[in-house]
């Protein structure tokens, strides 16, 4: 893992920097260019303009790790509204909630209980849910709780990151499933024995990760390729041509505010594009996250600042 990398992961993870530079508006300035505001109603708007593009949209209220049920029970009640929201302003728009912004680490089964709450409402709405994937120390409770309401509801999908050495047998045994997948690269501070720590063996378990659920396709699966990395993108292009997978049989899920030119040119040739828009107060362990994925971002970042 790189020295940068390393260091804005850990950095992630710092209650004092948030403090620190939250308020400070030169900070606030470079994290806009990924967050279109605070509040939901910012996020609703980008989420109009891109589906005037013909580009969907996911929705993600930033935060996790709450302390409180009440904390959780707040969270249920925002991604309710979330819902009608989209709903009524009939907007191509899913959400996406991390498990331990609905209370994991407080109960599994009520946080399950949460999740299973808006799922139900999804289906009512017409809408879609997925499932965020955190620390590795939650992959076994996320997939579990994924199993049991996938065995409920199709509404539901779940993320698995590439860079993980556990990936690949966990994809053979959710394939049975015929699951929605979104695959990512990862973004966490993991040990080496845990992730793959050489950017060139966690594309390459990617793309074997990619090539595995267009291969099911056939038999349900709803391959999601999270990533900004165009290469990559042509490749599993390409793989799923050979192998007779449509372009709207499988999608790209992207980051707002990033490769937009390139998102646009994606969906205007006729590939399936999802843009992910966060928002809310808690978004400084999740811009240092996306500064870790590629740090020459920060020479960017701070380009534009001066």
């Amino acid at each position: 893992m790189g020295v940068t990398r390393n260091l804005l992961l850990r950095a992630s993870r710092s209650q004092w920097l948030a403090a620190q530079l939250r308020h400070r508006a030169f900070f606030q300035r470079a994290v806009k260019r990924f967050l279109p505001g605070e509040d939901l109603e910012a996020a609703l708007a980008a989420a109009a303009d891109l589906a005037a593009a013909g580009i969907g949209t996911v929705l993600t209220e930033l935060g996790e790790q709450t302390t409180t049920r009440a904390e959780a029970d707040a969270v249920r009640h925002h991604y309710h509204g979330v819902l009608d929201q989209v709903s009524d302003r009939r907007l191509p728009a899913q959400i996406s909630i991390k498990l331990t912004h609905l209370g994991l680490d407080l109960d599994s089964e009520a946080c399950l209980a949460n999740l299973r709450s808006l799922a139900a409402h999804a289906t009512e709405t017409e809408n879609f849910v997925w499932i965020d994937m955190e620390e590795s120390r939650y992959a076994d409770r996320t997939l579990d709780i994924f199993r049991r309401l996938r065995a409920e509801r199709a509404n539901v999908g779940v993320c698995l990151q590439a860079y993980l050495h556990r990936t690949l047998a966990d994809l053979d045994a959710l394939l049975p499933l015929r699951p929605a997948i979104r695959l990512v690269k990862g973004a966490y501070n993991e040990p080496p024995n845990v992730a793959f720590e050489r950017r060139v063996d966690v594309d390459a378990q990617y793309f074997t990760l990619a090539g595995k659920l267009l291969q099911q396709v056939p038999q349900g699966a709803r391959p999601v390729f999270g990533t900004h990395d165009l290469g990559l993108i042509a490749r599993i292009q390409a793989k799923a041509a050979s192998l007779g997978v449509g372009p709207r049989a499988y999608e790209f899920h992207m980051l707002y505010g990033i490769r937009t030119p390139e998102q646009r040119g994606l969906a205007d040739a006729g590939a399936a594009v999802n843009v992910l828009i966060s928002y809310g107060r808690a978004w400084f362990a999740w811009y240092m996250r996306r500064l870790a994925e590629r740090p020459a971002n920060v020479w960017f970042v701070l380009r534009n600042l001066v």
